[in-house]
């Protein structure tokens, strides 16, 4: 991606924060694998399209202590503090709109959807840093009258309320007037959607219909590849339903994503996982399917390959702008972020790497917790 600077105050482009955009266009997006936003097979077609047509997107990023070298703080309340300010940044515009015109800022009941999962700490990038779901909180029970819940699901494996305690989201929560909530428990809607030439149906947890919905993806990819991102974290809150198609994993995402249309998606890149944790200590912000288009291009997957955010635009390229906003706008790089990530992909779900169980040692040590059995070795 480039770098729109405008050249004077006055552009349409220029916000009033002062934060430039870096926008794709048509000199953009090569990569040494051929990787790019735009096109599987060639390094050098744009993730931008054709903006009459395909209309300009905006996602809102935003630096964590910019000018820091990062790293991984375990006092969850030292991380909230670091965080609430740029996270202000990042709500303000969907908490400031003329009310009764922003789904947000006029929500009676608000699910957060978070990439919570066992048994990966937050310091691996692989999961959520509840620290990011606990400012959010904050800023939402400040800002707004309604309803503040967390919400994941149980699996065959492990309930979603042991995950959260590992986690840490039940003692955080108790702080607020928030609850953690196991969708797997409450009741849920067969809803049917069309996408593409599959219809898809589905049991959607009900919750997620009749609430205002923010997904809070880390910035990791999945076990095939691509990128983890918000779609894909609601769809992992989906009950299998009869399908007439038998459609995909892909389209059950989709399907997800319009029968619930999440109101907003706040990237946690503060700790990126690609192969190895990174400290990138950034946060996006913007609609679900821009925000995941962004986290494809900075894990440098390929935007024509993923079936679930390329067809989320109807198999239109589109325009995205990141705007950075924040305290230090100017330092916001979105090329220099891209080429510092690793590369690497996820690990096997039954090989857990090192610096997980590391981090949960040094969690453990501080917190006064106990380390999961199954990274001890035992059952």
């Amino acid at each position: 991606m480039t770098v729109d600077r405008p050249a004077d105050d006055s552009s349409d482009d220029r916000r009033t924060d002062g934060g430039s955009d870096h926008q794709a266009d048509a000199t953009d997006d090569h990569r040494t694998d051929g990787g790019n936003v735009g096109a599987a097979a060639t390094d050098t077609e744009p993730l931008d399209g054709d903006t009459e047509s395909a209309g300009r997107i905006r996602v809102r990023g935003t630096l964590v202590e910019p000018g820091t070298a990062g790293g991984w703080c375990p006092d969850i309340d030292t991380r909230m503090a670091t965080l609430e300010t740029p996270l202000s940044s990042l709500l303000t515009s969907e908490l400031d709109i003329t009310p009764g015109t922003n789904a947000l800022a006029d929500a009676d009941r608000i699910t957060l959807v978070p990439d919570a999962h066992y048994p990966y700490h937050p310091s691996s990038g692989v999961v959520t840093d509840p620290a990011v779901v606990g400012a959010t909180v904050a800023i939402l029970e400040r800002r707004i009258d309604g309803e503040v819940v967390v919400a994941g699901r149980s699996d065959d494996t492990i309930s979603f309320e042991r995950t959260a305690e590992y986690l840490g989201y039940e003692s955080l929560l108790e702080r607020f007037d928030a609850d953690p909530v196991d969708l797997a428990s409450e009741g849920h809607t067969d809803t049917r959607v069309t996408v593409g030439d599959d219809t898809v149906s589905t049991l959607v947890p009900s919750r997620l219909t009749r609430s205002t919905v923010v997904t809070m993806p880390s910035l990791r990819p999945t076990e095939t590849g691509r990128v983890a991102g918000g779609l894909r974290t609601l769809a992992a809150m989906l009950e299998d339903g009869t399908d007439e198609t038998d459609a995909s994993a892909d389209s059950r995402a989709l399907g997800a994503a319009r029968a619930i249309d999440p109101a907003l998606s706040v990237l946690d890149a503060t700790t990126v996982y690609a192969g190895e944790p990174y400290a990138a200590n950034t946060l996006f912000a913007g609609p679900a399917a821009a925000v995941d288009a962004v986290g494809t291009s900075l894990l440098e997957r390929s935007f024509e390959a993923d079936d679930v955010v390329r067809r989320a635009f109807d198999d239109d390229r589109p325009s995205i702008t990141v705007t950075p906003v924040g305290v230090d706008p100017e330092s916001f790089d979105l090329e220099s972020l891209r080429a510092a990530l690793p590369t690497g992909g996820l690990p096997p779900a039954d090989d857990t790497p090192a610096p997980v169980t590391a981090a949960y040692r040094l969690y453990a040590a501080v917190s006064g917790d106990v380390v999961p059995p199954q990274l001890e070795g035992g059952e």
